[in-house]
């Protein structure tokens, strides 16, 4: 009962996921212009690979299962291990929660390597396993002065998943890696999205993109995310208090009004991470002023980072040539100037607006993806129910026209 299964997601798995209606497709009204795939992926040279571990059913065996978990990688510039750093910057919403590597990007103003997702207490395996794939990839040509600080998030599965049994290994970080790629993003509840629930209902991987106008640059902003966060009661949908009208959830009125806060749990435990892309060539410090803003697109789905929520978020940028961002090699100047360019701080509002728009949408389309999920102990959550979101949207004259949900 407890064999254990994982598998890439890989062209059936993807087929599924665009077979099923995103939000947009839904009706659901989101501001700003797509790319073609509405994804993060729509940043030329992002590649990601998803990982999903599934296996058991009923009564927890720490070690054993049931496992709901897994890994999501985010690589920048694709697997070559040539690759130039990009410029990145990082900004804690609220710290309570892990993300390792950041000292470094801060400090430097580089990011270097993959960005992996996956639960909480499987960080230190899956960072060991991304500094042993680098080594691997550059074998005899390793300088003997390599280090690597990767960065690794986290949010906590431990209500479906065994998360304690340590279920995540090293072979399956090297398979997310080596199986990244362009294109179509599976969501919901695959990779390091597999255990995770966002505002009471099945959450997970999200993502979606915007393309400025060409006056504006005709840069791409793209948003990957993995929501773990929020009450049902705050959930937001396109304005509406989507999760108040539908009601219900864990954290139950315990009487009084509830339209207020008088009387209710005001709790929050959960998390969630949020990357985003850009081909804007932005420098650090404007960088971390990206990812600042994707605070607001978090608040527009009703969220409030509480106490107990690891809200951190991650900006790179791709721009640049490779040529501008390396250390110089033996016999170059090594003091001589690199060239790149940078946008002027006042060019950088249609991006923050872009980023605002994709990380809402981002969440919501998680959420839509979501699927109902039995793990430890039989706990169930139920996935979004979209039908319902349709008609509570529609009630509020918010909803679009598209495709009715199944």
């Amino acid at each position: 009962m407890f064999r254990l299964s994982f598998f890439l997601l890989g062209a059936a798995l993807l087929s599924n996921a665009e077979a099923k209606p995103r939000a947009r497709e839904l009706g659901i009204p989101f501001e700003g212009t797509p790319g073609p795939l509405n994804a993060i992926t729509d940043v030329a040279g992002v590649e990601v690979g998803h990982v999903t571990l599934v296996s058991g059913s009923g009564k927890l065996e720490v070690g054993r299962g049931p496992v709901r978990t897994g890994v999501t990688t985010v690589l920048p510039r694709g697997k070559n291990p040539d690759a130039a750093p990009v410029f990145a910057g990082s900004y804690a919403l609220n710290g309570n929660g892990e993300m390792t590597g950041l000292a470094w990007v801060e400090e430097s103003g580089f990011l270097e390597g993959p960005i992996v997702l996956t639960n909480t207490h499987s960080v230190g395996v899956v960072r060991d396993a991304v500094i042993a794939w680098r080594t691997r990839q550059r074998g005899t040509q390793l300088p003997d002065v390599f280090w690597s600080l990767p960065v690794v998030g986290e949010t906590w599965d431990g209500w479906l998943n065994d998360i304690n049994g340590f279920h995540v290994k090293p072979e399956h970080v090297f398979s997310a890696l080596e199986g990244a790629k362009a294109g179509p993003v599976a969501e919901g509840g695959v990779g390091g999205g597999t255990g995770m629930i966002s505002y009471e209902f099945k959450g997970g991987i999200g993502t979606a993109s915007r393309r400025l106008a060409d006056d504006l640059g005709g840069y791409t902003v793209g948003v990957l995310v993995q929501a773990n966060h929020g009450v049902r009661r705050q959930l937001t949908i396109a304005g509406v208090p989507v999760g108040r009208e539908i009601g219900g959830g864990f954290r139950r009125f315990a009487g009084g009004d509830p339209h207020s806060l008088a009387g209710v749990s005001v709790g929050e435990t959960g998390s969630i991470l949020i990357l985003v892309a850009t081909d804007a060539p932005l420098l650090p410090h404007q960088l971390k002023r990206l990812a600042r803003r994707a605070a607001l697109g978090l608040a527009r789905t009703g969220a409030v980072s509480g106490n107990g929520s690891g809200d951190l978020f991650v900006a790179f940028s791709t721009a640049n040539a490779p040529g501008a961002m390396r250390e110089a090699a033996p016999g170059e100047a090594k003091f001589a100037p690199s060239p790149f360019a940078a946008l002027t701080n006042a060019a950088m509002s249609p991006l923050f607006e872009s980023t605002v728009a994709a990380v809402e949408e981002a969440i919501i389309n998680a959420l839509v993806a979501g699927e109902t999920v039995t793990g430890r102990d039989d706990h169930t959550i139920e996935g979004l129910p979209v039908v319902r979101v349709q008609d509570i949207l529609k009630q509020f004259n918010r909803l679009t026209p598209g495709k009715p949900a199944n």
